[in-house]
């Protein structure tokens, strides 16, 4: 596949994502760190973005980055399962550091108590 049209396929995707949130450029630029033409660039595979502000995108997009690769011709289901990961995740990543502790002691516990 030729360079370019790799950076047409991410950022077609990203703008059916950004579309199907009811974004506009303007509002995901925000939503990223990102100034608005910078958004557009990239959905018209303008720009070659790197893996760190796809990730930023991502988040903005409140997506997994995976779903950024997933061509908007292609089926991509995320499971049940994977989508409660993320979101354990997310709310992790949100924590502070007495929170963490208390949710990987508990988790621990939990899934100790699974394995019996």
């Amino acid at each position: 596949m030729i360079d370019k049209e790799i950076l047409k396929l991410v950022g077609t995707r990203i703008r059916a994502l950004r579309k199907e949130k009811g974004l506009s450029q303007e509002a995901l630029g925000e939503k990223g760190g990102f100034h608005f033409s910078y958004i557009g660039q990239i959905e018209r595979g303008e720009k070659n973005v790197s893996l760190l502000n796809l990730y930023k995108i991502a988040g903005a997009l409140d997506v997994s980055l995976i779903q950024l690769f997933a061509y908007v011709d292609e089926e991509f289901l995320v499971t049940s399962t994977e989508s409660d990961i993320q979101d354990i995740v997310g709310l992790l990543h949100e924590a502070n550091d007495e929170k963490l502790r208390l949710a990987k002691n508990v988790l621990r516990e939990i899934l100790r108590g699974n394995a019996t």
